[in-house]
């Protein structure tokens, strides 16, 4: 999709950066002595210790720091709103002039989101959203239906359009990973001699891909190939095949390029991946997040860049490969 009014294109590469430390304090949008802006952020994504929030992190902080801002990164030990909730609504004590948030669940999260913009703390979504458009001055994501859609021509391409096919999905209610799927059904109907055996949820869990994939493969011997939505699906998924026997003659096309899906690409448990750009989101996370902060509009949502790697062209491809550290 081509940038429209209000939305732009991204596809610059971050690399890794500094961190930086910091507490709140004074008035919500100035600095302690007043007259100042808070150049204090805060950074909520979705789950602690990920590749992909970690390269987002590695992002928002090499701009945080070009910038002048100082930023802190509070995650959730899994990925569930009971868990993000108190972090949300802990940062009304550090009085933060923005909050950047990856929100866990796109309804459970509205009312803790909304408490921070209440307070006059500006909110900006980065990678996943909430249902109520109101609340954050931003959002910034991969467009994720477009990445399903690469994802079911990929995964077409590779099994000569031609037998069964399914989704794993992580949790109902998570922006990103359900447009994947939407965009995986919308383009697979296209291929007359593919059926679609649908989705099925894994709790963001790789025991549960692995589970499902098992019982897929014993219900449907004609069964070509999965897409996994996220990469603790797709990670699951691999090794269901690998237990089955099954790498390599189904396909498995994986979203995300964390090290361990990457590695599986190489050595042939993945057969693609399709891979977003993290580090710009956080990139762009704060720029937009420091724009608030200042007065100046803030772009209200903006999507970036999406590729398909396979084996062939995935050193071609490196600079999308996800990050453990910056």
């Amino acid at each position: 999709m081509a940038a429209g009014a209000g939305v732009l294109r991204v596809g610059v590469a971050v690399v890794a950066a500094l961190a930086l430390a910091a507490c709140g304090g004074g008035t919500i949008g100035e600095g302690p002595e007043g007259g100042q802006p808070n150049k204090n952020l805060v950074l909520i994504p979705g789950v602690k210790g990920e590749p992909f929030y970690i390269s987002m992190e590695c992002g928002a902080k090499k701009e945080a720091a070009k910038l002048g801002y100082q930023l802190t990164v509070q995650a959730p030990d899994r990925f569930e709103a009971s868990q993000q909730t108190p972090i949300v609504t802990g940062v009304l004590a550090t009085r933060p002039g923005a909050v950047l948030i990856a929100p866990t669940d796109d309804r459970a999260m509205i009312n803790p989101m909304r408490q921070v913009k209440d307070a006059g703390i500006h909110v900006v979504e980065v990678d996943t959203t909430v249902t109520d458009p109101s609340i954050s001055v931003s959002k910034i994501s991969s467009d994720n239906e477009v990445g399903g859609r690469k994802a079911a021509e990929t995964l077409a391409k590779l099994i000569g359009e031609r037998g069964s096919v399914l989704v794993l999905n992580t949790k109902a209610g998570t922006s990103t990973t359900d447009a994947r799927a939407r965009g995986f059904e919308e383009a697979i109907k296209r291929y007359p001699n593919i059926t679609y055996l649908g989705q099925e949820y894994t709790d963001n869990e790789p025991a549960r891909a692995a589970q499902i994939v098992s019982g897929k493969l014993s219900a449907h011997p004609d069964l070509a190939g999965v897409f996994a939505t996220n990469l603790n699906t797709g990670e699951g998924a691999a090794t269901g095949l690998r237990n089955a026997g099954r790498t390599g003659e189904v396909k498995l096309v994986g979203f995300d390029a964390s090290p361990k899906q990457v590695e599986e690409l190489r050595t042939g448990g993945v057969d693609a991946l399709i891979a977003q750009d993290p580090a710009v989101i956080g990139q762009q996370g704060v720029q937009q997040a420091v724009a608030a902060i200042e007065g100046r509009p803030a772009v209200p949502q903006i999507q970036t860049d999406l590729v398909a790697i396979t084996k062939e062209d995935m050193e071609k491809q490196s600079r999308y490969f996800y990050r453990t550290e910056c």
